[in-house]
């Protein structure tokens, strides 16, 4: 079925380009205009792949007599959606492996774990991840222990649903040579028994003790990974994504795909890191795509903490839940300012991942440490921004940062924030309103593949504060709730801002990319509860459809 949905993305994909203008008629139409958003029933297409104009049929219809007609029949088209924190490659693979995040406990992750061991036997590594143990209501972390005697010879590794623990069995560590000697590194944690001995999760930067012994895709496979991660977001309605961490082996599959004129949606990429990778993809500075805008390599993606819900992201003072720690910073303030310094003084716009409100700090100290020549122009993000102390969120304006933010963190982490940061700390946390109330353009993402890239589920924890299952009813902190209309801009608009594509991404105004989407409801009418099920029609980027639903 997933071999047959991509076959037939490409070929929408490699269709023949319209030799006319096209005009989209009879459509229920929203677009900003001059930042204001309002509403249009025609939009005409150049043969480019441009917006000439939107309005009112009987206006334009005479302008462009002979232009292709495509009736819409009254549904909803909005401007392409735009997903500002993703990673490409996790997403194809995430497909590829062993998925755990729809287990409630963990016997259900061990029969996941068994049924997988059935379809692909064999001696390799058994890959994949989604647990949770909030969710599993474990008390604990999972341990080698619990899964050892499933596969007692073949490797385990499963990464916890934020990307930010390991779980592995012996065989596994045996392989890492992870034993109760074996230090913690700087900016990770081995989680240990009593006696001191290894448990199995690795947490944050411990994790490459084990990821490094894992055989490194190919070429080919990444090509195939990253295939099967587009053609999924532009059936989510998705026409650009912000990857948040691409390396050399990214790099080359999506220029790979862009040789080809194959990638049916546009890229806008983070180098991982100041490292080699960086010094190889940052050789001929930042890399645009003016012609078509499908590839940018001009921003660095640098990280200060870990994740919450393995109380790996760094705090001002000691978890709630657990006084014995305050969470990891990975540098020191002089470690990380050099970084940013390396990427900015290169002309590079660095975003910089911070989940607790200590690492929040620090990368504002840092920020506020640059030269404001490096600072002013570049639109520096901070990534996630989850939990800020209050008195730092006007330092997000005052800096010119983006809060680069992802909704649907908000209604995931709601099981476990406050417990992790108590009720003072948590009106720092997820505070949507906190920030636009000052003027910050929000960007906003989903995080995939630790959340899913549909969009509008995304919309529908921005609006409601609640899962999707509505709960709990009224929202969780219903105050920091954005407008249906705030929602639409940060996945549109702002989120453009934050690439530095304002002009010519995020509306369906003239002279911009013709990139919308084609729902079956008016999103800013229907009832809330009715966003996430959202369906996608159509998909079109620079005027051509990328995806039809069969």
């Amino acid at each position: 079925m997933r071999r047959q949905f991509w076959l037939s993305a490409v070929l929408l994909l490699t269709a023949p380009w319209v030799q006319a203008e096209t005009m989209l008629i009879k459509a229920n139409g929203y677009s900003w205009e001059h930042e204001r958003l309002r509403q249009f029933d025609t939009l005409v297409i150049s043969d480019q792949g441009k917006v000439l104009a939107t309005g009112a049929q009987a206006e334009l219809a005479p302008r462009w007599p002979a232009a292709k007609v495509l009736d819409m029949g009254g549904k909803t088209v909005l401007p392409g959606l735009t997903d500002a924190h993703g990673h490409l490659l996790s997403l194809g693979y995430s497909m590829l492996s062993l998925n755990l995040r729809e287990t409630r406990n963990l016997q259900e992750a061990r029969e996941a774990i068994r049924t997988y061991l059935r379809q692909y036997p064999g001696n390799g590594w058994v890959l994949g991840g989604g647990w949770n143990q909030v969710v599993w209501q474990l008390g604990r972390f999972p341990e080698a222990a619990d899964i050892d005697d499933l596969a007692p010879q073949r490797p385990v590794w499963l990464d916890r649903v934020d990307g930010h623990a390991g779980w592995a069995n012996q065989a596994a560590l045996r392989i890492a040579g992870i034993d109760k000697n074996t230090p913690d590194p700087s900016g990770g944690r081995i989680e240990r028994d009593a006696a001191g001995n290894p448990t199995g999760v690795l947490i944050d930067s411990a994790m490459t003790l084990v990821s490094r012994h894992i055989p490194a895709a190919d070429a080919a496979q990444n090509k195939e990974a990253l295939k099967l991660a587009l053609n999924t977001l532009v059936a989510n309605g998705i026409t650009s994504v912000h990857d948040a961490g691409i390396n050399v082996a990214a790099d080359q599959a999506i220029r790979s795909l862009q040789a080809e004129q194959a990638l049916p949606l546009r890229v806008y990429g983070m180098i991982r890191g100041t490292g080699e990778e960086f010094t190889q993809l940052s050789k001929d500075g930042p890399r645009y795509d003016a012609a078509q805008d499908r590839y940018v390599l001009r921003a660095v993606k640098l990280f200060s903490d870990g994740a919450l819900g393995s109380r790996g992201a760094a705090l001002l003072a000691p978890y709630s839940d657990a006084p014995h720690t305050k969470g990891l910073l990975f540098h020191t303030p002089a470690e990380l300012q050099g970084m940013i310094r390396t990427a900015a003084s290169r002309g590079y716009q660095v975003n910089v991942h911070a989940i607790g409100d200590a690492a929040n700090r620090e990368v504002l100290d840092a920020f506020a440490a640059l030269p404001p020549q490096w600072r002013a122009a570049r639109r520096h993000r901070i990534e996630h921004a989850q939990v800020v102390a209050l008195e730092d969120i006007p330092r997000f304006v005052k800096l010119g940062l983006i809060p680069s933010m992802q909704p649907v963190h908000a209604t995931s982490d709601m099981n476990m924030a406050e417990q992790r940061v108590g009720p003072q700390r948590i009106r720092g946390a997820y505070a949507w309103q906190r920030f636009t109330k000052l003027g910050a353009r929000i960007a906003c993402g989903s995080d995939f593949p630790i959340e899913s890239p549909n969009p509008f589920e995304g919309m529908l924890a921005a609006v409601s504060r609640t899962d999707l299952q509505g709960q709990p009813q009224g929202g969780w902190y219903p105050d920091q709730a954005m407008s249906r209309e705030q929602a639409l801009r940060c996945f549109t608009l702002d989120a453009a801002f934050a690439a530095f594509q304002e002009t010519r991404l995020g509306s369906l105004e003239k002279g911009k990319w013709a990139d919308f989407v084609v729902i079956d409801r008016d999103i800013l009418k229907v009832p809330v509860s009715e966003i996430a099920t959202t369906q996608v029609l159509s998909t079109w980027v620079a005027g051509k459809q990328v995806y039809s639903r069969p």
